[in-house]
């Protein structure tokens, strides 16, 4: 079992939440600032495993991360999706109207815009973290001032939920993966899904050409991102998930596509979470 997860945010954080539902809550969770620092404690062997957010329902994919992945060979091993709820929040004993302030992550406060236009008289705030402004007014006693962040992260922080399921959109998914330092022994048995990585010969129909291969050998496309190859310009990489009845089939399917392509990378081979 895996005995330390490296995770974007504090505790009451919406990683935190994927840490504690996806592993056992006896799991230590080390808590990073950034997606970058996150990836540095797997590198540099702190921790045995890392949550990092890859897309959301809402807001598209996250692309720094696909080439965090990639660029520091890591591997996908598993993925986990949450249903997220932003919530309004602050000290108690205080309504909507004594709100002046509400701090939060940028994607929280476009992800809630609608709400605020019914309260002019609140100003909003970016701040690096959702759970980390909840703890701020906690710490420090902030009357006026709120929070947008999980239900877990009021309750870790003794605030008061003044208003739930705040943002535009209800069903609102985010889409987190796991992963570990590369290793030959990293399979996952029985998996049913994958990421890969690949690069093109800049010529017509050369993308649809893989594709039309992903289909004959039977693999369903769920999401392809481009990112462009920085050393290259005008020259993009693609990012694919794919997922599989028979892992043979995958198999088949990537010994075509290493003749096909420039260069490919299988990114992980995991359990399909979507089922």
């Amino acid at each position: 079992m895996h005995k330390t997860v490296a995770i974007q945010g504090i505790k009451g954080s919406f990683h935190h939440i994927v840490s504690q539902q996806y592993f056992d809550n006896d799991m230590a969770v080390i808590e990073c600032q950034s997606f970058q620092d996150t990836v540095s404690e797997l590198l540099e062997h702190r921790v045995d495993i890392a949550i990092l957010a890859i897309e959301n329902s809402i807001a598209g994919s996250i692309i720094p991360n696909y080439a965090l992945i990639d660029t520091s060979n890591l591997q996908v091993v598993g993925e986990y999706y949450i249903d997220v709820q932003h919530h309004l929040m602050a000290l108690p004993n205080q309504n909507i109207y004594d709100i002046k302030e509400v701090h939060s992550h940028p994607m929280a406060l476009l992800q809630c815009a609608a709400f605020f236009k019914e309260y002019p008289h609140i100003k909003l705030v970016e701040a690096k973290d959702t759970a980390d402004v909840a703890k701020e007014i906690q710490e420090n006693k902030r009357l006026g001032i709120g929070a947008i962040a999980s239900r877990l992260a009021a309750e870790i922080f003794n605030l008061n939920i003044i208003n739930q399921s705040i943002q535009t959109i209800k069903h609102n998914e985010t889409r987190f993966v796991i992963v570990q330092r590369y290793s030959e022994e990293n399979h996952i048995k029985d998996s049913d899904k994958a990421s890969i990585k690949f690069e093109l010969e800049h010529k017509r129909g050369s993308l649809a050409t893989v594709l039309n291969v992903l289909s004959d050998c039977k693999l369903n496309l769920t999401k392809i991102q481009s990112l462009p190859i920085i050393e290259t310009p005008w020259k993009y990489a693609f990012f694919v998930d794919v997922t599989f009845a028979d892992y043979e089939d995958f198999e088949k399917a990537i010994t075509i596509l290493n003749l096909m392509t420039t260069q490919i990378k299988v990114l992980g081979t995991y359990k399909n979470a979507k089922k």
